[in-house]
Parts: C-alpha cells; sequence; structure tokens
C-alpha cells in the first residue's frame, strides 16, 4: 500500500506506552486526534499517561499487559474492540536489553530479551492482525541501529531487532495485496530508561551508565519522525544522520563499521 494515512478518529494501539518512546508516541498520535490503548506491564504509570492525555481532550485509556504472555495480548486486543470497534495502528514498541557480553551472558538472558522484544511484538500482532486487515491497517515496529548492525555488549538486542526485520518484513509480503502497512523504524540511541532497566550477564541490574549512549536523541522527536513515516505509509524509517550512516557502513564498509561501533561501546 502507498498513499497517505490519516490518524484522527482512528484506534491506534501502543505497547510499552508508560515511558520513553511510547509515552512520547502516545502524545504525538493524540496530537493527531487519534482514540489510544496504551498497554504496559507498568498498570499504574500507562495509566497516568492516559489520564494525562485524556485531560488534555484527547481519547485514551490505559491497560497493564505482558507482551510475554498471549493471552494477555488477546486481552488487550479484546478491550481495544469492545472500547473503539476496531484497531487501525499496533505500535510494537515495548522492548528491554541487557548489558554484557555474550561469554559473561546466561542463556536465560538472551532468552528473557527475545521474549520481550520478539515474542511480545509477535503475540501483540498474531492478537490484533485480522482486526488490522480489516481495517487495511498499519504496523508499526520499533527497531533499532541494533537491528541491521552488529551491537557489542547486546549481542541478545541486537538479535531480537534483527529478527524483528525479518519477521515484518515477511508479513508484509504475505498481505502486501489487503492493504495492510508496515512501518520498521530504526533509532539511533535515546534517551529513554531502557539503559537504567538493562540486565546484567546473571539477569540482575546491569548498573552500566550506557556511556556508548551518548549523544542520545529526544523521544519527542524520535516520534514526530515516526507518526510523520506512518502518515506517508513509509516502509523504513532511520532516524537521525547517525542511523543513516550507521546502515551505510554497515552495507558497504562493515569492517569500519565494526571497528568505529567496538571502540565507541568499549572506549578503546
Amino acid at each position: 500500500m502507498s498513499g497517505t494515512r490519516t490518524f484522527a478518529g482512528k484506534s491506534v494501539v501502543i505497547t510499552g506506552a508508560a515511558r520513553g518512546i511510547g509515552a512520547a508516541l502516545a502524545r504525538r498520535f493524540a496530537n493527531e486526534r487519534a482514540k489510544l490503548a496504551l498497554l504496559d506491564l507498568d498498570s499504574e504509570a500507562v495509566a497516568k499517561q492516559a489520564a494525562e492525555i485524556a485531560a488534555t481532550g484527547g481519547q485514551a485509556f490505559g491497560a497493564r499487559c505482558d507482551v510475554t504472555s498471549l493471552d494477555d495480548c488477546q486481552a488487550a486486543m479484546r478491550s481495544v474492540l469492545d472500547a473503539y470497534g476496531a484497531i487501525d495502528v499496533l505500535v510494537n514498541n515495548a522492548g528491554i536489553t541487557h548489558l554484557s557480553r555474550f561469554r559473561e551472558t546466561e542463556v536465560d538472558v538472551v532468552r528473557r530479551v527475545l521474549e520481550v522484544n520478539l515474542f511480545g511484538a509477535v503475540n501483540c500482532t498474531k492478537a490484533a492482525l485480522e482486526p488490522l486487515l480489516a481495517q487495511r491497517g498499519l504496523i508499526v515496529a520499533i527497531s533499532s541501529v541494533a537491528g541491521f548492525a552488529p551491537l557489542a555488549k547486546r549481542t541478545a538486542y541486537s538479535a531480537s531487532k534483527f529478527a524483528l526485520h525479518g519477521f515484518f518484513e515477511s508479513l508484509r509480503s504475505e498481505h502486501r495485496d489487503e492493504g495492510l502497512g508496515v512501518l520498521l523504524a530504526c533509532p539511533y540511541y535515546v534517551e529513554t530508561d531502557i539503559g537504567k532497566s538493562a540486565l546484567g550477564g546473571d539477569g540482575s541490574p546491569a548498573g552500566d551508565p550506557r556511556d556508548d549512549a551518548r549523544g542520545a536523541g529526544n523521544p519527542d522527536d524520535v516520534a514526530a519522525a515516526i507518526v510523520a513515516a506512518a502518515r506517508r505509509d513509509r516502509r523504513l524509517l532511520l532516524i537521525t544522520a547517525q542511523a543513516k550512516l550507521a546502515w551505510l557502513l554497515a552495507h558497504v564498509a562493515p569492517s569500519l563499521y565494526e571497528r568505529l561501533m567496538t571502540r565507541r561501546v568499549f572506549g578503546a
């Protein structure tokens, strides 16, 4: 599908909506006069986000949803259909990361990151797919530069984001004649709390200040770029000049990219 989408009066579901990029997207879609369903594991924080939007004249409700549970995702999508009668946009934003070299990372940590970042998106998409197809709707998957380029100390995170690209590009191809839009949005580093809640190699809090995230972007700017790309029915969005340069180097000079990336991560 190509063309221009409008979001006024449309039902938009956002996972991981309590803070960071998810909360910024909620505010941005509210400005577009969309009807919002905000989902997050933190029920109190997401309810607060919904209340703030409602207080400014928007339409929103918040609900607890553990995206690693298919039952939770199905129940959440039923609540959206009960409230709004349709699902027009699904934003798969919920995610976690880890900060540890793979040799020091337990496999259960890898599995946990994949469960949230990949299977969380799979679960929500499975639960919402038929309503989305009925509306010729749009799926936005929040990926990362780490979805097309390596990132040391985030092997599981990068794997989960690479997998998002394969999954959603293939899903788009399966439904290309049914009007389903799929946007993969790839920010560079963003000022969010994901690093503060990162897992260490043993699954405990990493306690790493993410020095390599210096110069990170603002969530509101990222959200604005994503909504603009969604409006234009873009397939891939590389957010910021750094993301575009990373794409170029990772594809035409991968060895150089690897050297530059590891120097940033390890400070060598």
